[in-house]
């Protein structure tokens, strides 16, 4: 089989804009981009930083107005720091495949565990994969070898729910072995 998944991510590093509310109550844009790969705590002491050099005093409120960096994962303008982190390190770690998974899967450790345990490797397409499979579990007659339909094979697999699969683009196909 191919290789390990290794981080595809073609943007930068994730990181939040982080708004001080009582400004934007007084239609003032106040905030800051905050790098979400660092520590919970350490994002926390750059809202503070942002909050406390507002233009409106003992601002406290913040909200989360924008993102980048996420591969396509959604945050709401309320999430939580810790989660901001753990979803960034993540998508920092694994890239774009790394948030398709937990888009699909809608759960960090399921999106885990389908990397880590269950990741049967990239492909051109799917029949390659079917291909490829067959060749390594079974012994094909030279005379049959042209009567496989691998794509049809390959298509059952991922109908029946045996595999998952994630097109990473034209020509790349990330292949997953259901539970």
């Amino acid at each position: 089989m191919t290789s390990k998944h290794q981080n595809t991510s073609s943007s930068e590093s994730p990181r939040i804009y982080v708004a001080c509310l009582a400004a934007y109550n007084n239609a003032i844009l106040h905030g800051a981009w905050i790098d979400a790969t660092q520590e919970p705590d350490d994002i926390m002491k750059d809202v503070q930083a942002m909050l406390k050099a507002s233009p409106i005093p003992n601002a406290e409120e913040y909200a989360i107005h924008d993102y980048e960096g996420f591969e396509g994962i959604t945050l709401s303008e309320w999430e939580g720091l810790e989660k901001v982190h753990t979803l960034a390190s993540f998508v920092e770690e694994h890239g774009e495949l790394g948030a398709d998974l937990y888009s699909y899967y809608d759960d960090l450790d399921e999106a885990r565990e389908a990397l880590c345990d269950r990741y049967a490797g990239s492909y051109r397409n799917i029949a390659d994969f079917a291909q490829e499979l067959t060749e390594e579990t079974t012994t094909i007659p030279e005379n049959l070898t042209y009567y496989i339909d691998y794509e049809r094979m390959a298509r059952d697999m991922e109908m029946s729910g045996d595999i998952l699969t994630i097109e990473a683009g034209m020509g790349e196909v990330h292949v997953f072995w259901s539970r």
